[in-house]
């Protein structure tokens, strides 16, 4: 491969394979490797049906593609390995120009379609909140301060029942104010001050906090690729994203309790497209696991939106708080959830060479 073709192969975000006449594999990208758990070296010459497990007839779509030099697709195919469960793909069959019999096999995770497919979302969460932290923040919170400074007032002259109704006012004026300052954060975030920081170190800090208070019946379970390298964040931010994540887990599973994964690991196959055009690898994993009862199947869609939220008096803005932090970030986060288990990613950049360390 000349230069250019090598940067573009190992660059490909999903699992690609080269395959020759004989369904051999010829070659492999990184996505590739990850995918199949295996080095491009070792497979080297295997036969791909020792290596993919795909329920669909591919002896006769390969035949068509050879036959009719024209590309296959194919969508929704469970596709497994030796060492993984099936997964659901869309896989493309391509002839491969100047080699005869050789065809190019793309494999795309419907996962990483999914998540792909929810940028706007998370775009859209962070703009609507932040619209909505300007409209509201002056327009409600001043007269509702008078409203609950007039009750006070009238309370010092009340008894019984009167007295009950003057401090409802109260109590619930100053809930709307709490509720409002929680909205107000989406526009008073200042921009990220990003410096390359240990993961694990940010999660211990906010496991630790999280069993000293919010968590304390819960079990926590680490399960951390102590290989990660850096990431580019602000540490603060990010500390406030797990923090806000464990505290939802510990809620969707109540006073009885439950168990909580913290799992980070390495996953080169998600790439993004930033506002100026240009790419960028995400494969800083951290998963955010719970046992408990999964999101109402109505509202999953939703739920980095504001004020969407699976509890009777949630407020719904702590995890569109946490999309927005992690969208400053150019990070990711996508949810997968069923009953029994609930999982929250983030997927985060490694942090560039020069970056200054906190």
């Amino acid at each position: 491969m000349s230069d250019l073709t090598e940067t573009l192969w190992t660059s490909l975000p999903i699992p690609a394979l080269l395959v020759d006449v004989s369904d051999r594999i010829v070659e492999i990208n990184p996505a590739a490797e990850q995918f199949l758990n295996a080095s491009r070296r070792s497979l080297s010459g295997a036969p791909l049906f020792d290596r993919l497990a795909i329920d669909s007839p591919l002896d006769d779509a390969f035949g068509r593609v050879r036959k009719d030099d024209a590309p296959l697709f194919i969508n929704n195919v469970d596709v497994g390995t030796g060492s993984r469960t099936p997964s659901v793909c869309n896989m493309q069959i391509a002839p491969l120009a100047g080699q005869p019999g050789h065809l190019l096999v793309l494999i795309e995770p419907r996962q990483l379609a999914d998540r792909l497919g929810q940028a706007h979302k998370v775009k859209s969460s962070a703009r609507s909140a932040i619209g909505m932290a300007e409209m509201l923040a002056h327009e409600i919170k001043n007269p509702l301060a008078g409203i609950t400074g007039a009750a006070q007032l009238l309370s010092m002259n009340l008894s019984g029942d009167d007295l009950e109704m003057t401090d409802l006012i109260v109590t619930e004026g100053r809930r709307i104010v709490a509720l409002l300052e929680q909205v107000e954060q989406f526009g008073n975030l200042r921009p990220p001050q990003k410096k390359a920081i240990n993961i694990h170190d940010l999660l211990d800090r906010a496991r630790k906090s999280a069993m000293v208070g919010f968590a304390s019946h819960m079990r926590l379970i680490e399960e951390y690729d102590p290989s990660l390298p850096q990431t580019h964040v602000d540490g603060d931010q990010m500390l406030q994203v797990f923090l806000n994540l464990l505290r939802n887990a510990t809620q969707a599973m109540g006073d009885e309790g439950g168990t909580i994964r913290i799992r980070t690991f390495y996953d080169l196959s998600l790439r993004i497209r930033r506002s100026d055009g240009s790419g960028a690898a995400l494969p800083l994993q951290v998963e955010i696991i719970d046992d408990g009862p999964g999101l109402p199947p109505e509202i999953e869609a939703d739920i980095f939106e504001p004020f969407v939220s699976s509890r009777e008096n949630g407020t719904g803005l702590g995890l569109a708080l946490v999309s927005k932090i992690v969208s400053d970030h150019e990070g990711w986060i996508s949810v997968n959830s069923v009953p029994g288990r609930t999982a929250f990613r983030i997927s985060l950049p490694v942090a560039p060479k020069d970056a200054e360390e906190a």
